[in-house]
């Protein structure tokens, strides 16, 4: 399963509408905390990828991140930002960042090979 956290409720409903219609299993969440919630609702651990916004009210991507990972290290993430630089903040995580937009093609894709992958230690 994929937990899909946006504070825009429009771009995470659209992409969990993306990857719905390839085939894969979508929550979302429009909060770090409603994304906390969910995974810690997640007792069998079936959420095995979550996609994020890099910037979310009261919480910075790459400390979301970290915090996920205290909570479930063995989470893939793949953080999605309209500010290219952004990757930078990201360097020498395991994660996969892309520039907003991305294609529909390009979400699926990540998506289905990441919510499939265990990532190495972080």
């Amino acid at each position: 399963m994929i937990l899909v956290v946006d504070d825009n409720p429009i771009q995470a409903l659209t992409r969990k509408a993306i990857l719905n219609r390839a085939g894969l299993e979508v929550q979302t969440a429009y909060s770090a905390g409603a994304a906390f919630e969910a995974l810690d609702r997640d007792v069998n651990h079936a959420i095995t990828l979550v996609i994020t916004d890099h910037i979310m009210p009261g919480e910075s991507g790459c400390h979301f991140v970290m915090r996920l990972w205290e909570r479930r290290a063995a989470l893939s993430v793949m953080v999605l930002s309209g500010l290219a630089e952004a990757e930078a903040e990201y360097e020498g995580l395991n994660i996969t960042f892309r520039s907003k937009p991305i294609l529909p093609t390009e979400l699926v894709a990540l998506a289905t090979r990441l919510s499939h992958t265990v990532p190495a230690s972080h």
